[in-house]
């Protein structure tokens, strides 16, 4: 190899880890910028709260409760056979 060809992989190198360094340098301004604008401009409030169980501990619904203990025992059901 000649020192040529070595100085231009060098400079090639050097060039390309500098394009993505600027990227991502850019990419976290802009992200960052945009999330001081979203808690500027966004509600506190929360949309859809978890509804509290009845020791007043947030946990899934009944409902959510039936469906997989209905779903485990179709699985283990299906796995014996």
């Amino acid at each position: 190899m000649s020192p040529d060809l070595t100085a231009i992989g060098l400079e090639l190198v050097l060039l390309g880890m500098g394009t993505v360094f600027a990227f991502l340098t850019l990419l976290v301004f802009v992200t960052s910028l945009m999330s001081r604008l979203i808690m500027r401009f966004s509600s506190v409030e929360t949309l859809n709260p978890v509804p509290l169980t009845a020791t007043g501990q947030p946990g899934p619904s009944p409902v959510i409760l039936a469906a997989v203990a209905t779903a485990v025992r179709r699985y283990r059901d299906g796995q014996t056979q």
